[in-house]
């Protein structure tokens, strides 16, 4: 397999890797505009620009972009993060050029028809309504909310309600002109590709777009807080979030390692402590985030009124006592948990070309493979126990819960019982 990269004169990078034995490829462009690049009054603008994507450009109406990718067996679709947006398709070898002839029609020349811009309004209500009535999706946005307010990284991808009733033509054409720009673009291509023929391509598909600069994006400020929302419902949805190291961070590894065995899997602690040993619950896991510039580790269980307390005081508990507890069989097994989901997760030329363009976006290359697992064993019981015990000292944390939570502990005691 092999991976090579390549810019263009007007700053978009190409990045492709060829797997052998593969007859199909996935193609993509990764776009460094998220939700965490929208001004407070642009919430939302970039999940709805995702969405215009397939509603028609100046060569093919929102029926012809879909019959296109299907009548070859295809598949197209986009999705919004907070610091990425993609569209990206799957085909057979022999349809990469129309993939790539599609992808770049939907991003360089949407007509952003006003018809179509009501309809796909009325969708995105429809999708925000839906996130609203799911505990245990839209819980996680108030938790980011709460450990980042009063900023680009706090607020939801899908932008609230009002501000979404209120875009227009021209909000979506501004934020284009200002995020859209080759500079801010990665065309990754995995499976079955030719680098050379991508290349060329790109040239001519590309060749009108030109690089600006782009503003500042707002860093990101860890502050913590509380929100809790009392509903009559069947369980009380809790999460509970601490400040994790951003992606370039040397101890990144280390928050991953801590969260995989604090709750990535059947044998982590708080499964084996709180659901296998108690029966506090079904569904308990944990796992760790990285931004640019911070990150979030995620603490999520769903339980029973009755039983919220003991929860979240386990909890706490679990991660009071961990950093003197923590032992090398333990850091050992998660170690193999991420490294297996590692591996795995490059057999699929879809999960290789994301991580070529993220790899791109992050560290201006793509890492080894070697060096990925080298920095994960390079993680032992000193390196988590470390890790755990900032955490403790610390004491910062952000909680959100919804559901019938009437009985649920106050963050300030959560953190109180945290301190020992």
């Amino acid at each position: 397999m092999t991976v090579r990269i390549s810019s263009l004169a007007n700053g978009l990078r190409v990045v492709t890797e060829r797997m052998p034995g593969f007859d199909s490829a996935t193609v993509g462009l990764w776009v460094t505009a998220g939700n965490r690049h929208e001004r407070a009054e642009q919430n939302g603008i970039a999940h709805f620009l995702e969405h215009m994507a397939f509603k028609g450009t100046r060569r093919r109406t929102a029926r012809q972009i879909a019959e296109a990718i299907e009548d070859v067996g295809g598949y197209l679709n986009a999705y919004t993060s907070r610091e990425m947006t993609a569209y990206y398709a799957r085909v057979l070898a022999r349809d990469v050029p129309l993939a790539l002839d599609l992808i770049a029609d939907i991003v360089l020349e949407p007509v952003f028809d006003p018809a179509e811009i009501e309809t796909e309004r009325h969708v995105i209500l429809q999708e925000i309504g839906q996130a609203l009535d799911t505990p245990d999706d839209i819980v996680f946005d108030w938790l980011q909310e709460v450990a980042f307010p009063d900023q680009p990284l706090g607020r939801p991808i899908l932008g609230p309600a009002e501000r979404v009733a209120a875009f227009g033509r021209d909000d979506l054409t501004a934020f284009v002109a200002e995020h859209y720009r080759p500079d801010r673009m990665i065309l990754a291509a995995a499976g079955a590709v030719d680098h050379e023929a991508i290349v060329a391509a790109a040239g001519a598909l590309f060749a009108a777009a030109r690089p600006a600069p782009g503003g500042p994006v707002e860093p990101a400020r860890w502050r913590g807080g509380e929100r809790r929302e009392v509903k009559d419902l069947e369980q009380v949805h809790f999460t509970l979030g601490l400040p994790a190291p951003a992606i370039r961070e040397d101890a990144a590894h280390a928050a991953q390692v801590y969260a995989t065995l604090l709750g990535g899997g059947m044998s982590s602690r708080l499964f084996q402590k709180l659901r296998e040993d108690r029966g506090l619950c079904y569904a308990i896991y944990a796992q760790a985030g990285a931004f640019a510039d911070a990150g979030l580790l995620t603490i999520y269980a769903g339980t029973s009124a009755e039983e919220i307390a003991a929860l979240a005081e386990l909890t706490v508990d679990e991660l009071r006592r961990l950093p003197e507890e923590v032992g090398e069989a333990e850091v050992a097994r998660a170690r193999a948990q991420l490294r297996a989901g590692l591996l795995m997760g490059l057999e699929s030329p879809s999960s290789r070309a994301e991580r070529l363009a993220r790899d791109v976006a992050v560290w201006g290359r793509v890492r080894p493979t070697a060096e990925i697992l080298e920095r994960i064993e390079a993680v032992g019981r000193v390196e988590v126990a470390a890790f755990a015990e900032g955490l403790v000292e610390r004491q910062e944390a952000a909680l959100a819960i919804y559901g019938p939570a009437a009985a649920a502990p106050e963050l300030a005691a959560l953190k109180r019982r945290l301190a020992g």
